[in-house]
């Protein structure tokens, strides 16, 4: 018994002295990392607010204007945290100054140590001192070439570091020693226990069927995540992407000019009912959904092609008209179409062509001459009507989408100097796919006039340049993505489409458990149902006849779903004059049948396919509804209906099962992924959401919506506008134009 007392005191005070000496170590390496990080963030701030007044400061040190310089000075000085600043001479004389800098440090002091080569507003130097009354940190900006102007000195205030570092050192020695004391008892318990204890929780681990205690460990590594997320959202709220960033955005890098978006989809359809009446639809279209909170928030002109039977009876004399209705924030400007060129252009090379070339859905494509000269025809035209929107040479285009593949190259052409920003809204093929078109140096010329060319995943970008350097003379710089090509360069660049936040059309739908009432009210079903949904446009890619399969497989090996189940299938129809539509409307319609004869008992529908044309906040009523939403895409660039669930969601209730081959799948980690060509995991999938606690429900969700909210629709435009910025600031800066040369029609 000694013995053992003895051997567990030992262990006891090793373990103890190692606690602490890792304590200590721990503490050091958190210290050192914790300033450097203040450092940085300090030197950060300092750059921005130099930068902001860059320009005033070296126009008013020029001109000798010592009072306005100090004006300028005390302005930046308002950052709480910016205790004082000063200007120097190139000699080290310093005129002016604001009244908190430190008199401990002299401008011949400070300029001795700026390097001799340096650049116009950089930061030359930065160092931490110790002042009377605390530390002082100084970053240092160049004025002028080498700073022949001279220098901005900014003085930080360091004594919060210290106070943070003293937080961080008493909270960390006390949390070790707890754990220390903790650790020891739980040790010697655990050594006791581990061989039987461990031995049953893994079997039961390996079975599916975790104890509490792996549930509670899950749960505390689910909870630190949510905190330390929450504490950086804190922290950058100063930068959530909203309308009003994204205008400041335009105004301060691109001097607000006006956005023209050529698309091939109108975001407001106008339509003649049999009474005369026109009524605004709004289309099932991830582009539109994306791309109108966008243009919304900039203003500016969308060129569409106006397919409404109302169209021409709402637009102006010259084919425009402002909208939406009662905001009038932005112009459509309608192109229109022979039935021989839509026939040609969108339903032939557009959808029989380049759709199922870019999406691996087992469709061959089909390419005839015949659509491909209409495809050219229509590309012109838009190309045209979007040259013709703009008043000055160098506009801002986003050019959207596999229908104008031909755009950029046409717009570049009368525009050298336009800033063309393409973004390909499905799947790009690889290069060995690609092969299959016979026109596939003429898309990839035609892409490749665009300024910087966008796709949803950098798996795309890849495909992108591999095809580039197959097919054409051009160089590819992968460091960079960049593709130079006939004198134009071209970025690629992955650009992850989002929804605004919050949605728009969610202001007027109720809360779930109303939306919930009123769906199971309006389609007959009992009040306690799970319900699952699925929207889609009835395209053969969505995989919605694999969907409803996964539904069948659900209700034949998991019984107890039977009759309290039913999967709601919002199918809008789409491209009807394409036989291959068309034959996919038919096996959806007889595979529904077949599984509702089935499994249907009494008034039981397991399928309820409503094949018709749903408004958004119908569409967001069905989200909210939902117990489960099923996105089983066999190929998808993005697929906004996953994030449309999540944003529906501000319950934190529903699970979304998602297809791995949705652009989605990379960044909604917290859905239940799964392959949709695999019908009992998808089965599976699905018994599982349905089972799932609420407590896992919200953790999934919560984390889920706090990356739909971060990463929206604004932050996904204002990345294209600076990086759209940054060209045109090269360009601007190097003299260099494309090859058609500096003024406007130039040969």
């Amino acid at each position: 018994m000694a013995t053992n007392m003895g051997r567990a005191t030992r262990f006891l005070l090793v373990l103890l002295v190692g606690i602490g000496a890792l304590t200590w170590g721990a503490y050091a390496v958190l210290t050192r990392t914790t300033r450097d990080w203040f450092v940085s963030d300090v030197d950060l701030r300092a750059r921005l607010a130099v930068r902001s007044a860059h320009r005033a400061l070296v126009r008013r040190w020029s001109a000798g204007d010592i009072d306005e310089v100090r004006e300028i000075l005390t302005d930046i000085t308002r950052d709480k945290r910016i205790m004082g600043a000063r200007a120097c001479t190139a000699d080290g004389a310093s005129p002016v100054a604001t009244e908190a800098f430190p008199d401990a440090f002299s401008c011949r002091s400070i300029m001795s140590q700026v390097p001799a080569r340096t650049r116009d507003g950089d930061l030359v130097f930065s160092a931490t001192r110790n002042v009377t009354g605390g530390t002082v940190h100084l970053s240092v900006f160049a004025l002028g070439s080498d700073a022949e102007l001279g220098v901005i000195v900014l003085a930080h205030d360091m004594s919060f570091v210290e106070r943070r570092e003293s937080t961080t050192k008493n909270q960390a020695l006390l949390g070790f020693f707890v754990l220390a004391l903790c650790a020891s008892g739980l040790t010697l318990l655990a050594a006791w226990l581990a061989q039987r204890a461990w031995a049953h929780e893994l079997r039961l681990a390996i079975l599916g069927k975790p104890t509490t205690a792996f549930r509670a460990l899950v749960g505390d590594v689910r909870e630190l995540v949510d905190s330390l997320l929450q504490e950086r959202e804190g922290d950058a709220n100063a930068t959530k992407w909203t309308p009003e960033r994204l205008r400041a955005v335009l105004t301060q890098h691109l001097h607000g000019e006006q956005v023209v978006i050529v698309a091939n989809r109108e975001p407001y359809i106008h339509t003649l009912g049999d009474d005369g009446r026109v009524t605004t639809l709004h289309p099932a279209s991830g582009l539109v959904t994306a791309l109108e909170p966008v243009l919304r928030a900039c203003s500016g002109v969308w060129v569409a092609h106006g397919s409404g039977s109302g169209d021409r009876a709402t637009v102006d004399e010259h084919d425009r008209i402002r909208v939406p209705p009662g905001e009038e924030s932005y112009v459509v400007r309608r192109v229109w179409l022979t039935d021989e060129e839509e026939r040609g252009y969108y339903f032939g090379f557009s959808n029989e062509g380049l759709w199922p070339l870019c999406h691996v859905a087992d469709a061959r494509p089909t390419f005839r001459a015949e659509d491909w000269a209409e495809y050219v025809r229509v590309n012109r035209r838009f190309a045209d009507v979007a040259c013709d929107e703009v008043a000055v040479d160098d506009p801002i285009i986003l050019v959207q989408d596999y229908h104008f593949a031909l755009v950029p190259r046409m717009i570049r052409e009368r525009l050298p100097r336009a800033t063309i920003l393409t973004f390909w809204h499905i799947p790009w093929p690889n290069a060995e796919r690609l092969g299959i078109c016979p026109y596939r140096t003429e898309l990839l010329e035609g892409l490749l006039g665009s300024s910087i060319v966008g796709f949803h995943t950098q798996q795309h970008c890849n495909h992108f340049l591999e095809a580039v350097d197959t097919f054409l003379e051009a160089r590819v710089d992968r460091e960079t993505n960049t593709v130079i090509h006939q004198a134009q360069r071209s970025l690629v660049r992955p650009y992850p489409i989002a929804l605004e936040w919050p949605v728009r059309w969610l202001d007027g739908v109720p809360d779930a458990a109303t939306c919930r009432a009123e769906v199971v009210g309006s389609l007959g079903l009992r009040p306690d149902m799970l319900l699952g949904v699925g929207v889609d446009r009835l395209d053969y890619t969505k995989g919605i006849e694999e969907r409803l399969l996964a539904v069948d497989d659900l209700l034949t090996r998991y019984p107890a779903f039977r009759g309290r189940f039913s999967f709601i299938q919002v199918a809008a129809p789409s491209r009807t004059r394409i036989p291959r539509y068309q034959s996919l409307n038919d096996r959806v319609e007889e595979l529904a049948r077949t599984i509702n004869e089935r499994w249907g008992v009494n008034d039981y529908r397991p399928i309820i396919l409503l094949r018709e044309h749903h408004e958004p906040p119908s569409v967001f009523r069905f989200y909210r509804a939902a117990n489960v939403c099923y996105v089983s895409s066999l190929h998808d660039g993005m697929n906004l209906v996953a994030k449309e669930f999540v944003a529906a969601r501000d319950d934190e209730r529903g699970v979304l099962v998602l297809s791995q081959f949705t652009g989605a799948a990379r960044e909604l980690t917290e859905a239940l992924i799964v392959n949709p060509y695999d019908l009992q995991q998808a089965g599976d999938a699905l018994a599982a959401a349905l089972g799932m606690s609420e407590v896992e429900q919200r953790e999934r969700m919560r984390s889920m919506r706090r990356l739909v909210a971060d990463f929206n629709v604004y932050r996904w435009a204002g990345r294209m506008l600076v990086d759209a910025a940054q060209i045109r600031r090269r360009e601007r800066l190097t003299g260099r134009l494309s090859k058609w040369g500096t003024r406007r029609g130039e040969p």
